[in-house]
């Protein structure tokens, strides 16, 4: 709920986002054309800065910085002249106009300086040489500032002169392109609507030919609303804080249900009591203050526990969502924790409370409890409710488990085992691109090395998306967005991707001539025998020589999308397929082959299905928090049920002591005490059943692939309940049917 909101003009700060209109629908990204930014401050009123930024993530691996023999991997982002008038950037040290002078200036975060120089004085004025394809070179420090928060969006180490993005990438000179990400702060008065209104067509009256339209988004709420479906915002992270929210809600209520429960059930213990208070002249709004102050007292004794348990348990819980929350009692949480108590106190209270308060002190002296048919089937309802809940719950995490199971099983279209991938400084000159690519080729010759590549993009997320191509037969108007994959050669070897037609590329000079689909890509483009035809795109011509079998890099959220491959010899990214059997001595290799390459750089390898896995870290997080919510609300609801039991036993029991001396068994006693309550719990399962089955198949329906929703899942549910339900009721039932009905017959 804090991410991003750090900044001091966190309330006039938007970001600018664009609309694409494509054959699948409007497709909303971050990118906006490199001068809008420049643009917007001078034309539009009621903007009062605005700034371009290349922000780290655009960028599909880390630049190396290297000083005095050191080489650091780093993340960096360019901005423009106004970045520091709208983010609250703390400078340590700084002449921040410095780095606006000219493009050989950087500004470095005081954690890299101390990794870099051990540390954060007179390190301005040094000067460090900085490797990222075309904008490396050798830089002049001119400020030290404080790393961004653990709540940021952006993690960056260094901050670099947009200038030099603009100076190295003249293609964002104009407005085709969608590349730095904008920012303005607003007036206080502005109004985001009509401006919304103002720039939707801002790019197009630059230029005719741009298809993008643009509007702004308050930049703080872009993390947990940043979920868009053609054009229109539909959710994001909120989705899971609501539903932890709800679910915390819905224990709370299972647990105050189980209050009025358990309490309204005690109420013959309390008959005298409240008979000889009324006797003495208490009036019933002193009794209802008396059991609601009662409610309020084990709340606040409750919460009191419940912190401590927050304070020793969160280490664990961080752990589990890797989050790193700490308790802090601030104003805003203290009032809000203090609200739901004394609202919870309420809830539970309550209804006891009118319950016990309405009695007739001649009836309650007698020692006679009026119970009519409403309270029981109230008493009942509540009962139904709480379990109705809990199936709900259980049925919920037995599909969320299964879907993970099928996205961790499912055959994306290429081998993501055994593949381990890191980046190498690539810098823009001939002789450093023959030696990266010498050393790919090397790793080849490495035992255990089944075969290795090269690559642009980080291969699980975003690649570059390109529009405009032209082919044979292509029908005039359309136009489709294809996402662009630059690899090296033996790529599609080394991932495990195969062709249904043609040939690989050629490893010659010819193969810069050479272009492969996917499936997808063919088939929406309406090409039929594609092995040869040739299309154009950027002012250049290619022959298709294959049509690779369509596959899917990133999450199952999304169907397979049109891409193309193209080759180069080499790319930053490495990639290497090894022998399972000697993973570790293979792994070592790799990294002295790399220290050889790059001597003084640390060897910083991940291993592909790692990355695949962590597309569903929020999933798994979900799966894991919801079995132990599950469990709660089960163990609160098993509880509830074992004290009304037992408080049910204890009234029948001069019934069971008469039924026994006439001669009913010991199996039809507890049968007879156990059908209640099982019949309840069989209620719950079917009212449960259609809300989970609802609930379930709209969460299943982000996803592009997804698992039905079996009849089975209900009934492990249900099975699961009834198993709940009867053992706190059996242990209650057996109990009674043991004692001797001497002695509950003369029981009082």
């Amino acid at each position: 709920m804090t991410v991003d909101k750090f900044n001091e003009k966190d309330e006039q700060l938007y970001q600018v986002m664009e609309n694409i209109n494509t054959e699948n629908g409007i497709r909303t990204i971050t990118g906006t054309p490199g001068l809008l930014g420049r643009a917007l401050a001078e034309e539009v009123s009621g903007i009062q800065y605005s700034a371009s930024v290349l922000p780290s993530s655009w960028f599909p691996f880390k630049g190396v910085v290297t000083a005095d023999e050191i080489h650091l991997k780093a993340d960096a982002q360019y901005v423009s002249t106004h970045y520091f008038d709208i983010f609250s950037i703390d400078i340590i040290e700084s002449n921040k106009t410095k780095l606006f002078d000219g493009t050989n200036a950087v500004m470095i975060s005081d954690e890299f300086a101390k990794k870099l120089f051990h540390t954060t004085e007179n390190v301005i004025g040094k000067m460090v040489k900085w490797d990222q394809s075309e904008f490396g070179g050798v830089f002049q420090i001119s400020g030290v500032f404080k790393k961004p928060p653990s709540n940021s969006t952006e993690k960056f180490d260094l901050i670099f002169n947009y200038a030099l993005v603009l100076e190295k990438r003249p293609n964002l000179l104009n407005y085709g392109n969608s590349d730095p990400s904008t920012f303005v702060i607003l007036g206080k008065e502005a109004d985001v609507a009509a401006l919304n209104i103002q720039i939707r067509d801002f790019a197009s009256r630059k230029n005719p030919e741009a298809k993008q339209t643009i509007f702004l988004t308050k930049f703080s709420d872009r993390y947990l609303h940043g979920n868009y479906e053609n054009g229109k915002q539909v959710g994001g992270r909120i989705v899971y804080v609501q539903l932890f929210s709800i679910i915390a809600l819905i224990i709370l209520v299972i647990a105050c249900i189980n209050f009025m429960n358990l309490s309204t059930a005690k109420a013959s213990r309390r008959l005298k009591e409240i008979g000889i208070k009324k006797v003495v002249g208490a009036t019933r709004s002193t009794l209802i203050r008396q059991f609601i102050g009662e409610a309020m007292l084990m709340t606040f004794i409750s919460l009191i526990v419940a912190m401590g348990f927050i304070i020793l348990l969160l280490p664990v819980f961080n752990e589990i969502t890797g989050k790193a929350l700490h308790v802090t009692f601030s104003f805003g949480l203290t009032s809000s924790v203090i609200g739901i108590a004394l609202l919870t106190a309420i809830v539970a209270g309550s209804y006891p409370a009118f319950y016990l308060s309405r009695f007739n002190p001649v009836f309650v002296l007698k020692g006679k409890l009026p119970t009519s048919v409403g309270e029981l089937m109230v008493r009942k309802g509540l009962v139904v409710f709480q379990f109705t809940l809990t199936i709900i719950f259980i049925a919920a995490v037995l599909i969320v488990y299964h879907q993970l199971q099928f996205i961790q099983s499912k055959n994306l279209g290429y081998n993501r085992d055994h593949i381990v991938h890191f980046d190498i400084p690539l810098e823009n000159d001939s002789a450093k691109f023959a030696s990266a690519s010498a050393f790919v080729k090397s790793l080849n010759n490495i035992p255990g090395v089944v075969s290795a590549s090269s690559y642009y993009h980080n291969l699980t997320g975003d690649h570059g998306m390109i529009a405009g191509f032209e082919w044979p037969g292509k029908t005039p108007g359309m136009d489709i967005d294809f996402s662009n994959l630059e690899v090296g050669y033996n790529f599609l070897e080394t991932a495990g991707i195969h062709l249904k037609e043609g040939r690989n590329f050629s490893q010659t000079p010819n193969s810069s001539n050479e272009i492969i689909f996917n499936e997808t890509a063919i088939r929406q483009m309406g090409l039929r025998d594609p092995v040869g035809k040739r299309v154009k795109f950027w002012g250049m011509e290619r022959e298709i020589i294959g049509v690779a079998a369509d596959f899917n890099f990133k999450s199952l959220y999304q169907p397979v999308k049109p891409c193309f491959f193209q080759v180069y010899p080499v790319m930053p990214n490495v990639m290497v397929r090894i022998n399972a059997a000697a993973e570790d001595a293979t792994i070592a290799a790799i990294g002295r082959s790399f220290n050889t390459f790059v001597p003084g750089m640390a060897f910083d390898y991940r291993f592909l299905d790692e990355d695949y896995n962590a597309l569903y870290a929020s999933e798994k997080r979900i799966s894991v928090l919801a079995r132990y919510f599950a469990g709660l609300a089960i163990l609160i609801a098993a509880l509830g049920l074992f004290g009304l039991a037992a408080f049910s036993a204890q009234r029948r029991q001069k019934e069971i002591g008469i039924r026994k001396v006439i001669g009913a068994s010991f199996t039809e006693i507890v049968g007879l005490m156990s059908a209640d309550y099982l019949r309840l719990v069989a209620v719950s399962i079917i009212l449960a059943t259609p809300v989970a089955w609802y609930v379930m198949s709209r969460w299943l329906e982000n996803f592009s692939y997804r698992i039905n929703i079996g009849w089975s899942v209900f009934v492990i549910s249900g099975g699961i309940a009834l198993v709940i339900a009867a053992i706190p009721v059996s242990y209650q039932s057996i109990k009674i049917a043991l004692i001797n009905p001497v002695k509950s017959l003369r029981t009082e």
